[in-house]
């Protein structure tokens, strides 16, 4: 049996999909989600096979939604998404299905989803596409982060700065810190560089958190800020933050 979760805020939607998943016996569909937080937690439980997944939805949209996933799926997207975020599917063989869908669109999408050997490589590509749109996107307003079963929404304005942990970053704020699985550098990539600046490879920080700069070792500084933390400061990191600061 092939384990389906829906994901869509539109009823009509995900009922068109089901409709057409009853050409398929094999594929069975074991959760219909009307959010994203409802999608991840399906997700987690269920371990489903493939993710039939809208993007622009209430609450948290379909990348962040796949952003707190550990382990991701092989997705089919399922949108009215507009042809420049098409373009970043293509580039990664993601497939999509752009509404209103037809019968034989979906067909072929899953004609190439039940290709055995397509699977995994649509598993890759899915983080492959979070990485291109990390890069093609605007601005980050906000961060999407997985704590234990709760799903939390952190504003950028109370980040204080981030910090390389292994595979993670750490994200100071002033209500704590959380773990993100992502890199540093998509951050420096999605951050307003006006406020944030990348004063070292293991730290991201928020220009008006920084209380002083204090030197540390042989061309060393150390930037304290008012959390509390002292983040390591390089050379390039001193000389790019005395640019902006006109120091």
């Amino acid at each position: 049996m092939i384990k389906a979760v829906l994901v869509d805020d539109e009823p009509l939607a995900r009922s068109i999909v089901t409709e057409y998943l009853e050409s398929y016996p094999q594929v069975h569909v074991v959760a219909e989600c009307n959010d994203g937080f409802e999608g991840a937690k399906a997700i987690m439980q269920y371990q489903p096979d493939i993710v039939f997944l809208d993007i622009q939805m209430p609450k948290i949209n379909g990348f962040e939604m796949l952003e707190i996933i550990d382990k991701q799926p092989a997705v089919i997207f399922t949108t009215a998404f507009d042809e420049y975020a098409i373009r970043a599917f293509e580039q990664h063989a993601i497939d999509y299905l752009l509404k209103p869908i037809t019968k034989a669109r979906f067909d072929r999408a899953m004609a190439k989803f039940l290709d055995n050997k397509q699977v995994e490589v649509d598993k890759e590509n899915t983080r492959k596409l979070l990485e291109n749109m990390h890069s093609t996107h605007g601005r980050l307003d906000r961060v999407v982060v997985k704590t234990g079963t709760k799903i939390k929404i952190i504003p950028v304005d109370s980040i204080i700065c981030l910090e390389a942990d292994d595979d993670y970053v750490k994200i100071h704020t002033d209500e704590g810190t959380f773990l993100k699985s992502k890199t540093m550098a998509s951050f420096e990539q999605q951050l307003d560089p006006l406020h944030f600046i990348r004063v070292h490879r293991s730290f991201i920080v928020k220009i008006e958190h920084i209380v002083r700069l204090e030197p540390y070792e042989k061309d060393g500084y150390t930037a304290v800020l008012s959390n509390g933390i002292n983040a390591s400061v390089s050379k390039s990191g001193y000389s790019r933050l005395k640019q902006l600061l006109g120091m």
